[in-house]
């Protein structure tokens, strides 16, 4: 016998479907990469630019793999591309990243890596909690460009731009639309378990997060930039391990998109139940 869904259920029904739609969409997410440089430094077989492409991982898959979370970061080459000492990767979006003030914190892009919180207390069965430092992070430096043309790269100041590969790691539980709030340090989490995290999270599923507006050029003067279509990771030390980028949306978008779905799906699905058999009803 097929369940039928009654009228009480459709806007939780409705609601699930819409934003299971929302975070399928590719528009947020690295469309393709070039121009990959290894450099020193990087182990074999994370060698593969199509890993950072799509959405950031969620899971980890395999006999050891599980889901993502800030103390279970992705660790698979087929979830990330290491980028070494000397070395490069460019990222391409389509549509463009924008530069709005008005995205939570300024923040217009975010990139996911392979960083995840120490536990420090030994509890690995689900009971960890952090004292806010991390493991698996680039100890060493990096810097980000940006480019409205693909050709013009325009540096993020690197006194506001933070390390490729560091804070906050990954939480494959929340939305990698939305950023975490750039205020926070490492000392904001200690003491914190999984659920503590998440709260300093805010629905984020973590991430570096960027903000267009840090461009400079070759004198060290802003740049204005509306929208860019690539941006360039170039690691000056150490390692940074990629696992993907995610665009911050225009305010407003998810929810238009939540409106206009759930209006759709409801409707669609008040005639399905409309048209059945009264005895289905």
């Amino acid at each position: 016998m097929k369940l039928i869904p009654s009228p009480a259920t459709l806007p939780s029904l409705v609601l699930l479907h819409a934003t299971m739609a929302l975070h399928a969409s590719a528009d947020n997410y690295a469309v393709a990469t070039r121009d990959y440089h290894p450099g020193t430094g990087t182990p074999a077989g994370y060698d593969i630019p199509s890993a950072i492409t799509g959405a950031p991982s969620r899971e980890t898959p395999g006999e050891y793999g599980g889901p993502v979370d800030p103390f279970s970061a992705p660790w698979q080459p087929s979830q990330l591309l290491a980028v070494g000492a000397g070395g490069s990767v460019t990222a391409s979006f389509n549509p463009p990243i924008l530069d709005l003030a008005s995205h939570p914190f300024g923040i217009d892009f975010m990139v996911f890596t392979s960083a995840a919180f120490i536990i420090a207390n030994g509890d690995y069965s689900g009971g960890g909690i952090t004292d806010g430092t991390l493991f698996g992070d680039n100890q060493g430096s990096t810097r980000v460009l940006v480019s409205p043309d693909d050709t013009h790269f325009y540096v993020l100041d690197p006194a506001l731009a933070p390390t490729v590969d560091g804070y906050f790691p990954s939480d494959g539980a929340g939305d990698f639309s939305t950023p975490v709030n750039p205020a926070l340090g490492g000392s904001d989490f200690a003491g914190l378990t999984l659920d503590g995290i998440r709260s300093k999270y805010g629905g984020s599923a973590g991430g570096t997060g960027y903000d267009i507006a840090w461009a400079r050029d070759e004198s060290g003067k802003p740049v204005v930039l509306d929208q860019v279509k690539s941006v360039r990771i170039d690691v000056l030390s150490g390692r940074a391990d990629i696992d993907g980028f995610s665009v911050v949306p225009e305010p407003g978008v998810t929810a238009l998109g939540l409106a206009g779905i759930a209006t759709c799906s409801g409707r669609r699905l008040f005639r399905r139940i409309s048209l059945l058999p009264s005895s289905l009803r």
